[in-house]
C-alpha cells in the first residue's frame, strides 16, 4: 500500500484526537471508525489492520509503522505522544499540520499546472493552424495563380515538415507525457522537478517560503507538545525537502550547540529575518515560541498564496496576448497577400 495523502492523514489524526480527548482508548476508537457507515472499504480495511496490530499488545505507533502507510514523521510524533501522555494533543496538532501540508501541495500544483495547460492549448491551436488551415489558404492561392511566399510560405513549409515527421513528433510528445507523469506521480520525479524549478527566481523564493512554513508549523507542533527546541528541529528536518533550507537548519543546530539563544540561531542561520525574526525574539523571551511559530507559518502560507495568485494573474493575460499575436501574425501573413491578389483581378 502507498503512503496516505495529506488529506487522509489529517482526517485520521483529527478523528483520533477527538476519540482520545473524549477518554476513549485507541482500540475502541478504531472499532468506532470501522463501524462508520461513511468510511470506504479501503478505510475500514486500514482501520482493521491497525486495530489487529494493537490487539497484539503493542503501542499505537508500532501499529502505524506495521501497516506501512504512515510517514515516519507522524509515527515518531505518535511515539513521543504515547511516551509523554500527550497523544491527544499530538494527534490534534498533526491534524492541523497535515491540513497545512495539503494547502501547500495544492498551491504548488496550481502554480505549475495552469501555465502548462495554457501552453499546451496554445501549441494545439498553432498545430491546427499549420496542419489544417494553412493548406486551405495554399490551395486558394494556387487557384488564383499565385504561391505563398515570405512568412506565410515558411509556415506552410513548417506544416509540411511536421506532417512528414509526424511520427517523430508523436514520439517526442509521448516522451514528454511520460516525463510529466513521472514528475507528478513518483516521489523521485517530484523531487527532481521541484529541484529544477527551484533554480528559477520565482520558484526559488516560493520554495523557500514553503520550507519556512513547513519548518515553523512542524516546530510549533513539537514545542506545543512539550518537546525541546533541539529535538523539535531534529524532527522537523525530516519533512524539509529543500537542500538549501536543510543547510540553514544545520547551521541553526550548530549555533544552538555553541550556546546561542534560539531566536538568534534562527536569525543568524537565515531561517528567519526581518519582522518574523523580531516576532521570534519576543516569543522566545515570553515563553510563547510555539504560538509565534504557528503565526509565522500562517504568514508564510499567506505569502505563498499571494505569490501564486499574483503570478497566475500575470501569466494568464501574457499567454492570451501571446496566443492572439501568434494567430494574428499567421492570419495577417495570409490575408494581406490574398487581398492584394483579389484586388488586382
Amino acid at each position: 500500500m502507498k503512503t496516505l495523502g495529506n488529506s487522509e492523514l489529517s482526517y485520521f489524526c483529527g478523528q483520533m484526537a477527538l476519540i482520545l480527548k473524549a477518554g476513549i482508548s485507541s482500540i475502541e476508537g478504531l472499532y468506532m471508525m470501522e463501524d462508520d457507515t461513511e468510511a470506504s472499504p479501503a478505510e475500514k480495511k486500514l482501520y482493521t489492520s491497525i486495530r489487529e496490530e494493537l490487539d497484539k499488545g503493542g503501542y499505537l505507533y508500532e501499529a502505524l509503522e506495521a501497516v506501512e502507510v504512515f510517514p515516519s514523521y507522524m509515527t515518531h510524533m505518535v511515539r513521543i505522544g504515547e511516551e509523554t501522555g500527550t497523544l491527544d494533543n499530538v494527534m490534534d496538532s498533526l491534524a492541523r499540520h497535515y491540513n497545512r501540508e495539503e494547502e501547500i501541495r495544492q498551491s504548488i500544483r496550481q502554480a505549475v499546472t495552469y501555465p502548462i495547460v495554457m501552453s499546451f492549448m496554445i501549441l494545439i491551436v498553432i498545430f491546427v493552424l499549420l496542419l489544417e488551415v494553412m493548406p486551405v489558404f495554399q490551395q486558394v492561392f494556387r487557384q488564383l495563380g499565385a504561391e505563398m511566399t515570405g512568412f506565410a510560405g515558411a509556415l506552410v513549409n513548417a506544416g509540411d515538415v511536421i506532417r512528414q515527421y509526424s511520427m517523430v513528433f508523436v514520439v517526442v510528445l509521448a516522451v514528454i507525457l511520460v516525463i510529466a507523469i513521472i514528475c507528478t506521480r513518483t516521489e523521485g520525479g517530484k523531487k527532481a522537478a521541484l529541484g529544477l524549478l527551484s533554480k528559477l527566481g520565482f520558484f526559488k523564493k516560493l520554495r523557500n517560503d514553503i520550507s519556512t512554513s513547513r519548518f515553523a508549523d512542524g516546530l510549533a507542533l513539537a514545542l506545543r507538545s512539550g518537546f525541546s527546541t533541539d529535538f523539535g528541529i531534529d524532527m522537523v528536518s525530516e519533512i524539509i525537502e529543500d537542500r538549501d533550507f536543510s543547510a540553514k537548519i544545520s547551521v541553526c543546530k550548530e549555533k544552538l550547540e555553541d550556546g546561542a539563544p534560539f531566536d538568534e540561531a534562527l536569525k543568524e542561520s537565515n531561517i528567519l529575518s526581518g519582522v518574523q525574526a523580531r516576532m521570534m525574539s519576543i516569543g522566545n523571551r515570553t515563553g510563547s515560541s510555539d504560538v509565534v511559530m504557528e503565526q509565522i507559518s500562517d504568514i508564510n502560507q499567506k505569502k505563498i498564496d499571494s505569490s501564486i495568485n499574483s503570478a497566475l494573474g500575470t501569466i494568464e493575460p501574457v499567454l492570451i496576448i501571446l496566443l492572439s499575436v501568434v494567430i494574428g501574425a499567421i492570419l495577417m501573413s495570409v490575408m494581406f497577400p490574398l487581398l492584394g491578389i483579389v484586388s488586382s483581378i
